[in-house]
């Protein structure tokens, strides 16, 4: 063997950056859906053994935080207004136009408590939404409710609109046609009327200013009305 001949694994050298990693899974999810991510199948796109990547990340949720965070990392932080209101309303807003940019990751957040396993860059526009929601006058326990409220609201939007844009690619949106039905309908005679015109006007965008609404009434509750939780 030749003395300049080097010694060890030839080939592809092993993966160990967190970046190629979470770039590899970031196509796949562009490419297939987040929903078909394996650590199988990103350990396959790397060229790596699937044992290898578990070195990195312990499954495929873990995985999918990681990509969430470094994504929050490249949020550009608004101008936060020093009205509480408006604080809120400008920090749900750049909630809602992150994850619209990347709806997978708003699927992925539904549930209740998601916010203790994020990084600090994720939070601020949290913490902006409370302490918003505080100087107007809310409680800290109803800031959460405050927040939780704005959040509902806001990832129902997004995925409404994310399922609706893949419907519309494979022509399976409903048309004027699917509501004709309607007008033989005398106990619905509003939905009657509008029927020619509702999938135009479902499909606006109105969710700044549904949003501007939305914090109104909870604020005018918070602070007049403690919320009680419904038993069930």
């Amino acid at each position: 063997m030749s003395p300049n001949t080097p010694h060890g694994r030839v080939g592809r050298p092993p993966v160990t950056s967190r970046t190629q990693i979470l770039t590899a899974a970031r196509r796949l999810i562009d490419r297939d859906g987040w929903d078909k991510l394996t650590i199988r199948r990103l350990a396959a796109e790397i060229g790596i053994g699937a044992t290898t990547l578990y070195h990195h990340v312990r499954d495929k949720e873990d995985l999918l935080l990681l990509l969430i965070r470094e994504y929050a990392e490249q949020i550009p932080q608004p101008e936060l207004p020093p009205e509480p209101r408006e604080r809120i309303i400008t920090a749900a807003a750049a909630i809602h136009d992150s994850l619209a940019a990347w709806p997978w990751a708003a699927e992925v957040l539904t549930t209740d408590g998601f916010i203790a396993r994020l990084g600090d860059s994720a939070l601020w526009l949290v913490e902006a939404i409370l302490s918003g929601a505080v100087e107007h006058g809310c409680t800290p326990e109803q800031s959460v409710y405050v927040f939780r409220s704005i959040w509902y609201y806001t990832v129902g939007e997004i995925l409404v609109r994310a399922h609706s844009a893949r419907a519309q690619a494979v022509d399976e949106l409903p048309t004027a046609a699917d509501f004709a039905h309607l007008g033989d309908t005398s106990q619905l005679p509003r939905l009657a009327a509008l029927s020619e015109q509702w999938i135009k006007l479902a499909t606006q965008d109105t969710f700044t200013l549904g949003l501007r609404a939305f914090t109104d009434g909870l604020l005018a509750q918070s602070t007049s009305v403690t919320p009680q939780p419904q038993a069930g």
